[in-house]
């Protein structure tokens, strides 16, 4: 039995500090379940080398002593060991491109590989993620973009006082911040030339609700798509409520055929039979918050040719993207890359189809950080480890030179295999198209 695990050091971004297993776990792992552990040394992370020392563990500079190492994001080709196992979100299973040299290679050297997108209940639904924290991260940095571009325009709003998400001391700290600036709102109204002062989310599950949960911290007034498109026909609109719409599946694509029918299940299965339904919203949406779950089959939300067709007469409404959901020229054609915390934003311009780092310039000011969760570190950590945390001896402990049958794993970790020896497990051999 195998009772030796690892945590390495992320080195993928400069300001990613997120770690999987925090010191209160690794603890009771080593001192009640009698594992070993190595924690790799790391200068940044949010829990210190010596956390990790009083908790139980050994510092070290190499893994080469661990069979079983647990991370966070991709890790480079050169750090895998034959035959090891290692659990870390490896984005693989929409075959994504830049990612296939890695999975080969993984195959290569027969290592098995778990992902923790993966790791599922019966239902489909995840149950160990960061997603949450991307969403609270990406509303905090939306609403400062959206002072920071506002003041750019040369208009002044309390949002100008608030901050990047990851320059607050705590998750406490920024929501005290965005109260302040509710409060603001709420006594002293917004400038006119912004009212009414829209918001618009899009998609319903974990990283819509982190986004929800800032929002909601301002005087928010919810209004359906519907209300949305005639909101700004109404005489005498409070300037001292901000308003919300959150939109679903139907409300952003319809079906070809038959656009007054729009059934979900179908829509999951055959997406290509769908367009885009958006466009008709754009321009009532002061900032959109992008939280939806996207892939190449189903129809973009946002264009660049209609970027174009909005723009062409000045500055529209739509002044802010926060694309949390962060797929390069995906649901947002426009986000041409996700961003670094060190540099989160840039405005693209819809006349010339280019972007221009930071605030300034003409179009649409788009902020796509690619690592949002890393931005609240410790919060998003102990969420993370604190899901992780029941399956953590059964990860450690498993005989991977079973069959991939025989393994002696949860059923939501075994469900989150990708590869057992270097080979694609059945749920994911469609994959191998991709390589």
């Amino acid at each position: 039995m195998n009772n030796v695990f690892g945590i390495r050091h992320e080195d993928k971004y400069a300001l990613e500090r997120r770690v999987a297993i925090t010191p209160a776990h690794l603890e009771n792992l080593v001192k009640k379940e009698g594992l070993k552990a190595f924690v790799q040394a790391s200068p940044k992370r949010v829990f210190t080398d010596d956390q990790y020392i009083n908790a139980g563990a050994e510092v070290v500079d190499d893994l080469g002593n661990c069979d079983v190492i647990f991370g966070v994001k991709e890790m480079p080709i050169s750090f895998f060991e034959k035959n090891k196992t290692y659990i870390f979100f490896s984005h693989v299973i929409k075959g994504q491109p830049y990612n296939m040299p890695m999975l080969k290679h993984m195959m290569d050297y027969g290592v098995n590989l778990i992902d923790y997108e993966k790791v599922e209940d019966e239902m489909g639904r995840r149950l160990i993620f960061f997603g949450r924290f991307a969403g609270l991260a990406g509303m905090i940095n939306s609403l400062w973009s959206l002072g920071m571009r506002y003041e750019k325009l040369g208009i002044d709003t309390p949002f100008k006082t608030l901050k990047q998400s990851h320059k607050y001391a705590s998750l406490e700290d920024a929501k005290k911040a965005i109260s302040w600036v509710g409060m603001k709102i709420a006594e002293n109204g917004l400038p006119k030339e912004i009212t009414p002062l829209t918001f618009g989310v899009t998609g319903y599950g974990n990283v819509s609700k982190g986004a929800q949960e800032i929002l909601n911290l301002l005087p928010i007034m919810e209004i359906s798509p519907e209300q949305l498109l005639k909101l700004q026909e109404q005489d005498n609109l409070p300037d001292n409520v901000v308003y919300k719409t959150v939109f679903m599946e139907k409300d952003l694509s319809v079906h070809k055929e038959t656009p007054e029918n729009f059934e979900l299940q179908n829509y999951y299965q055959h997406p290509e039979e769908y367009v885009s339904a958006f466009e008709k919203y754009i321009p009532h949406i002061s900032c959109l918050m992008n939280c939806m779950y996207w892939d190449d089959r189903y129809p973009r939300i946002v264009t660049k040719s209609y970027l174009k067709e909005l723009y062409k007469d000045g500055n529209p409404k739509l002044t802010v993207i926060g694309d949390v959901t962060c797929d390069p020229d995906g649901s947002i054609e426009c986000t041409h890359k996700g961003t670094e915390i060190e540099d989160p934003v840039f405005v693209y311009n819809p006349a010339t189809g280019e972007p221009e780092s930071g605030f300034e310039g003409n179009g649409v000011l788009v902020m796509a950080v690619d690592i949002l969760p890393s931005e609240l570190p410790k919060e998003a950590s102990e969420a993370f480890s604190n899901a992780l945390n029941p399956y953590l001896k059964n990860i450690v402990t498993c005989d991977y030179t079973q069959q991939f049958e025989a393994l002696a794993l949860p059923a939501p970790i075994k469900r989150a295999m990708i590869l057992h020896k270097g080979k694609l497990t059945p749920d994911y051999e469609y994959i191998e198209e991709y390589l």
